[in-house]
This record gives C-alpha cells, sequence and structure tokens, in this order.
C-alpha cells in the first residue's frame, strides 16, 4: 500500500522504532556502497597509469635523436655516456646547463673512434628486460587483484565462483533469537502441535528410551500472513537450538548441479549444529511435483528436489536435526515429500478467531502508544478472516495516520480508518466526479445498505461512503460481521445476494435506466448462485447432487485436462437454475427498495451531503433501536 511519505517528530515514538545497528542486521544504503565500489576501480586505475607513466618515461632525461648526438659530439659537448644493445644514455651541456639525455642506438663502427678522439669518458652496460617487464605490467596487476579480492571480500561470499555450492542459509545461533511462543498469538492449536518438537529437542532421552522416534519433518500449511515463518522462528526460540533459515528459491541456481550441491551442504552444516533446526520457507517452490512438465525433461529443480529426498533418508531421525517448512500452496508438493518418514507431521496454521485476533493486537500493540477509547477486543469483531499480517498493517497505519495528525497517541478513530484503508483501499478525495456520477453512486450504495438492513441474516452495515477508495471503488458499504462463521445457510446465501443486487436494482428504480457501477457485484453475485446450484446442491430440481469436482493437487493426471462431467441438458438444467435464482432475488429486491423509496432518498440525499454515513444515522432514517454497545 501507497504510504504517506510526511511524516510527524513522534512517528517513531507511536511505532516503537530504533534504527538499526550494523551488528544486528542493519543494512548499509545501497546507492552509498556501490558509488564507494566504483571509486576503489577508478583509484585502482590510476595507480596502474601512474607506475607505467613512471617507468616508461623519465622526465629529467632529454630524448633526443641519434644525429642530434652526433652533432653535440663533435662541438665538444658530451660529458660522458653509458651504451646499451638498445640506447645511449648520458650527460651533455645545454644553454640550460649539463642535463641527461637518451637516444636509440643505431649501428655505428666508428662511434668508440669518436667517443676517444673527443676524449668522452663511455662505458658498456647490460640492461635486464626482466626487471622493466615486472615493474610495468607484474606489479600494477598485482595491485589490481588485491583491490579486486578486497571488494569480493566486501560484496560476500556468495560472489565467489568456489562458492556456488555453498548453502545460502542464514544461521540463527541460540543468542540471536528473541522470538519465542510468547510472541506468537491466534494459533494456539498450532503451537500445541510443536510443544512435542520443542520438548524432543530439549530432552530427547525422554522419547528415546521408549522407543519413539520424533518426526523427521514439519510441514507448516496455511494462507499468506498467518504467521508460519514466525511459528517456526518461535520453536528454535523455544528450544533454543541454532536455526537454519533459508527459502525454496534459493537452492535453484542457473548452473547445473549447484541446487543438489547446496542441499547437501545444508545438512552436512546441520549434522555439525545438532540438535538444530533446518527452516525450508516457500517450499513451493523447491518441491513442486515431478512430471508435471509437459516436455519431461529432467530439469536442474527436480535434480534439486532428488537431492532433498535423499538427504531427508539418508540421517537418522534421532540425531535431533528437524525439517520445517512453510507453504500455502500443499496441493502442488510432489507426494513423495509428504509420505510417512519425510515431512511426517502436516501443521494446519489457520486464520486466528476472534479470541486469536484480540490476542494478535495486544502483540502488536505493544510498542504502540494508545489512547484509553481504544478497545482491542472492539477491533477485533470488527476484522473478521483477517490474518495476523493484516492486523499488525492495520496497527502501523493506525499510528502513521495519528502521527501524521500531531496527536500524542493512537486513537480509535485512527484504527478504524486504518481498517477502511486495508479493507476499501486508500481515499481519493481529489477524483473529480460530476454531479450526475456522484448522484448515481449515492443512490446505488443506499440500495445496498437499505436491503441490508431489511433481510434478516445480512451483516450490519456499519457505514456507507461516496467518496471514492481503493483502485476503482466509487463508493463502498462497510458489513461487518458480529461474530465468526464458518457455514452459511441456504437463506442467508440468499440475502447476501439480495444485498449484492441492491445498488443495481435502485438505480434502476431511481433514475429508470442502470450503469456500469454494478459490474463488481453482478460477477459476485452470480458466483454465488452458481455456486448454490452446482457445489451445495441447493437446487429443488437438480436435488442433491454436486456437480463441481473437488479441486485436485497439479501432479494428478486428471487435473492437467479438466473435463466436464455432465450432459449438454444437465447443463442446460444448471443455467437456468441459476438465471431462476438470480430473477427471483431481483424480484424480491425491487419489492423492498420500491416500498422504502422514501428511506433510499433520504440516505442519498445525506450522503451528497456529508459523504460518509455511519451505522448510527443509517438507524435514524430507518427507525430501527441503536446498536447495543
Amino acid at each position: 500500500m501507497k504510504k504517506d511519505q510526511k511524516s510527524a517528530p513522534d512517528l517513531r515514538d507511536l511505532l516503537g522504532i530504533k534504527e538499526p545497528s550494523p551488528e544486528r542486521g542493519g543494512k548499509k544504503p545501497l546507492s552509498k556502497k556501490t558509488h564507494f565500489t566504483i571509486w576503489y576501480f577508478v583509484i585502482a586505475f590510476l595507480i596502474i597509469l601512474a607506475i607505467q607513466s613512471y617507468i616508461s618515461s623519465r622526465k629529467d632525461e632529454d630524448v633526443i635523436t641519434y644525429s642530434e648526438f652526433k652533432q653535440s659530439l663533435r662541438t665538444d659537448k658530451i660529458k660522458d655516456v653509458a651504451i646499451t644493445s638498445d640506447s645511449i644514455t648520458g650527460k651533455r651541456e645545454t644553454e640550460k646547463g649539463l642535463r641527461k639525455f637518451q637516444t636509440v642506438r643505431v649501428e655505428d663502427p666508428d662511434l668508440v673512434k669518436e667517443l676517444e678522439t673527443h676524449h668522452v669518458t663511455f662505458e658498456g652496460k647490460v640492461e635486464s628486460k626482466w626487471l622493466t617487464f615486472i615493474a610495468s605490467w607484474f606489479l600494477p596487476v598485482i595491485v589490481f587483484f588485491l583491490i579486486l579480492r578486497f571488494l569480493m571480500g566486501r560484496m560476500g561470499a556468495e560472489t565467489s565462483v568456489m562458492s556456488f555450492g555453498k548453502s545460502r542459509a542464514k544461521i540463527y545461533a541460540e543468542k540471536e533469537k528473541k522470538i519465542t511462543f510468547a510472541d506468537v498469538a491466534g494459533i494456539d492449536e498450532a503451537k500445541a502441535e510443536l510443544e512435542e518438537v520443542v520438548e524432543f529437542l530439549k530432552s530427547p532421552g525422554k522419547f528415546q528410551r521408549l522407543g519413539g522416534k520424533i518426526p523427521k519433518g514439519v510441514l507448516l500449511v496455511g494462507m499468506p500472513g498467518t504467521g508460519k515463518t514466525l511459528l517456526a522462528r518461535a520453536v528454535a526460540g523455544e528450544a533454543n537450538v541454532p536455526f537454519f533459515s533459508i527459502s525454496g528459491s534459493d537452492f535453484v541456481e542457473m548452473f547445473v548441479g549447484v541446487g543438489a550441491a547446496r542441499v547437501r551442504d545444508l545438512f552436512a552444516q546441520a549434522q555439525n549444529h545438532a540438535p538444530c533446526i533446518i527452516f525450508i520457507d516457500e517450499l513451493d517452490a523447491l518441491g513442486k511435483a515431478r512430471g508435471v512438465n509437459p516436455m519431461g525433461r529432467h530439469d536442474e529443480q527436480e535434480q534439486t528436489l532428488n537431492q532433498l529426498l535423499a538427504e531427508m533418508d539418508g540421517f537418522n531421525s534421532n540425531t535431533g536435526v528437524i525439517i520445517m517448512a512453510a507453504t500455502n500452496r500443499p496441493e502442488i508438493l510432489d507426494p513423495a515429500l509428504l509420505r510417512p518418514g519425510r515431512f511426517d507431521r502436516h501443521v494446519v496454521v489457520d486464520r486466528p478467531d476472534i479470541v486469536g485476533r484480540e490476542q494478535i493486537l495486544k502483540i502488536h500493540a505493544r510498542n504502540v502508544k494508545l489512547s484509553p477509547d481504544v478497545d482491542l477486543k472492539v477491533i477485533a469483531s470488527r476484522t473478521p478472516g483477517f490474518v495476523g499480517a493484516d492486523l499488525a498493517n492495520i496497527v502501523n497505519e493506525a499510528a502513521l495516520l495519528a502521527a501524521r495528525k500531531n496527536k500524542e497517541a493512537v486513537e480509535m478513530a485512527d484504527i478504524e480508518e486504518a481498517i477502511d484503508r486495508v479493507v476499501a483501499g486508500l481515499e481519493k478525495k481529489n477524483r473529480l466526479m460530476s454531479k450526475k456520477e456522484k448522484e448515481i453512486v449515492a443512490f446505488h450504495e443506499s440500495g445496498h445498505a437499505i436491503v441490508a438492513s431489511m433481510v434478516p441474516n445480512a451483516d450490519p452495515v456499519r457505514r456507507i461512503s461516496i467518496i471514492p477508495r481503493g483502485i476503482s471503488a466509487l463508493g463502498y458499504t462497510l458489513q461487518l460481521p458480529t461474530e465468526d462463521r464458518y457455514l452459511m445457510t441456504k437463506t442467508e446465501l440468499l440475502d447476501r445476494l439480495a444485498v449484492l443486487l441492491g445498488g443495481r436494482v435502485a438505480e434502476e428504480i431511481v433514475f429508470g435506466e442502470i450503469s456500469t457501477g454494478a459490474h463488481n457485484d453482478l460477477q459476485r453475485a452470480t458466483d454465488i448462485a452458481t455456486s448454490m446450484v452446482k457445489e451445495f446442491g441447493m437446487s429443488q430440481k437438480l436435488g442433491y447432487v454436486t456437480f463441481e469436482k473437488e479441486k485436485q493437487p497439479l501432479f494428478l493426471p486428471s487435473s492437467l485436462f479438466p473435463s466436464r462431467e455432465y450432459s449438454e441438458d444437465t447443463a442446460k438444467q444448471i443455467d437456468e437454475e441459476v438465471k431462476k435464482i438470480m430473477d427471483e432475488t431481483y424480484l424480491r429486491v425491487r419489492e423492498i427498495l420500491t416500498a422504502n423509496r422514501d428511506k433510499v432518498g433520504e440516505l442519498a440525499r445525506l450522503l451528497l451531503e456529508k459523504e460518509v454515513v455511519e451505522e448510527a444515522d443509517l438507524k435514524k432514517i430507518l427507525e430501527l433501536p441503536p446498536a447495543s454497545a
């Protein structure tokens, strides 16, 4: 979600945020590090140029031609010379005084006689080319190699070619893990399942004495954000053992055999640190079912998975190495991973109920300054279906909103606004809408709200708004259930259908025409009606039959080529039953809104005036008793 970049002085106090330090995992800005690395290469290049320039040319020597040398010799300006196989150096008199000179030697048989004739002191020298080569080329290469070695060390071990086969697991020592079961809430059943693993790691002799074997692998299954990774770290924190954490995608590399090598290295390290825990996050990136590749080839991913299966079979379950993995797509995992002896135990990390949500909110609100009017129990009741990550986001968003308004503490209104932002998206008050469109949206939302208040089994309406939110929502009617629900009756589904059709029918009654604004409502209503007929057996004409096959894992051949297992005549009857449900619901909703047209108009006018109408104002219009606190 996009957040406001403007911060207030008390933002970090409200959030309880501390500046990260390098010792505790704080990271330096990437751009600064990259800039520094580029300067290293520039300095190395300049050093090499300077060395070569110094050796190849000497500034205190005059480079002259051989004819100039001979002319100076004839005029007695040459004082002494040193002759090598390639050059002649020495001193000569010039207008600036006595200066050194250098020239290229040419074949001249009379040179020695002329030097003797002019009484010039001369000598022969044997020049070492190896010293020149080493000084001009070998030394700069060594300097460049040392700088490159230093940079590779700063960039990390993973840049080394020889380290491709090394495991990239992050190892957390016992003192580094601060997370325990006290930091995990809302998933009590999953914690109870893992207490046995913790007890085995603390006192393995208790189980081995009776011949019991702890499961080799524990697979955490749940929707994203339910706390699977947090639960695994809490197990390691409770058991006080080393914790190897790695993602499934870290095994897969472009080079053949690297993934299998990393698996072997990971298990070898784990054996040396036993008792310990290996945690593989996003196991589905590594453990996808083999054989579903249409080309039928044995690719690198399958080779890595084969090595993982072999390693899980190869080590003894009593060594104290526990493998934990997390995934939100268990249906695509290879069956060989899920058989007894590998991932024996499957722990479902489900969405928290109302009690669990309240406990999660208390944990995330520990470092946030809350106003006395904040009731976490009420917030938990207004967030059904939210997972731990959603609740953490709500608390954080509320703190940001309070800080932006320069408040001393987070108030209940800030949390309610944060819930709206998470559910419906960011407000877009500056979006320009014509008067006609705004009026259509007001009557549309009024239709939803009036029907939801009139049918007996609909969720209570908490708020109606015609302020655009999110990507395409021009308005919304917020309904929040009073309790968690796991089953729904046919009557409740029909009432939900009625609420979805309320906006479209209201437009038709008031304006005599319909708009495109009900597209999402119609889509959801059609899905519900289709599920009632095809899945739930709620059609009297078709009877107690389901026509929707259970969703199978992708590794089953039947799921690769789905087929319809009923006739065309049955398909026609299904379509007729779905249309019948929709038509009957439409007539019911039209009757409700026609009988309460004055209330629809009153609510729409209030929405056009205030833009947001709360539950209390809605109940006044409908002459209903106020909601109990």
